[in-house]
């Protein structure tokens, strides 16, 4: 019985029209990110466990240093997209200090580039062709420069994003090894 009023409670959130309560600024922190908060690209902070609008305005998301970069591409409007925050989530604050150099952005749009109030976060949809949410994206940045990518659609249960992180880790420093000899 609580499985049913749970998933009552699912399908009334998604179908309710979230109001937009929290206004965009940059440096909000939010524990999460939700319907109703700003377009934008947001950021994990380690230290406080907290997500950080980071941009609202600008061309598109790029990455500020070398390193592996999370991003994950989500739209408001998008049930699967809810059903997915269910794994990121816990994914980010459990494993996210557990992969080197790696850094965690959200790019939140309502419904890609149609409906958007942000121009980076549209623009970073654009850039990276993003046509299918949720989409998880995998960046390994050196030396400035994007070496590797992967993209990861739909919604992956916290196992799954651990396996392909690492996987594609694996990947990249593999290409390093066999590029050197």
């Amino acid at each position: 019985m609580s499985d049913d009023r749970e998933i009552l409670e699912l399908l009334r959130k998604l179908l309710s029209k979230p109001e937009r309560k929290i206004e965009g600024r940059v440096g909000l922190e939010v524990e999460s990110i939700g319907p109703e908060s700003p377009h934008g690209v947001y950021v994990f902070d380690h230290s406080s466990g907290k997500w950080i609008l980071k941009q609202i305005e600008g061309d598109y998301f790029k990455p500020w240093e070398d390193g592996l970069y999370i991003i994950y591409f989500d739209n408001a409007k998008c049930p699967a997209c809810r059903g997915y925050d269910a794994y990121w989530y816990p994914f980010v604050k459990l494993f996210g200090s557990a992969f080197k150099n790696s850094h965690y952005v959200v790019i939140l749009c309502d419904w890609f580039t149609r409906e958007c109030d942000s121009s980076i976060a549209r623009g970073s949809f654009e850039h990276y062709g993003i046509h299918a949410s949720p989409t998880t994206l995998l960046l390994y940045v050196e030396n400035n420069g994007v070496k590797a990518t992967r993209r990861l659609e739909g919604s992956k249960r916290i196992d799954e994003l651990v396996n392909e992180v690492s996987n594609f880790i694996e990947s990249v420093k593999g290409s390093q090894v066999s590029g050197s000899g």
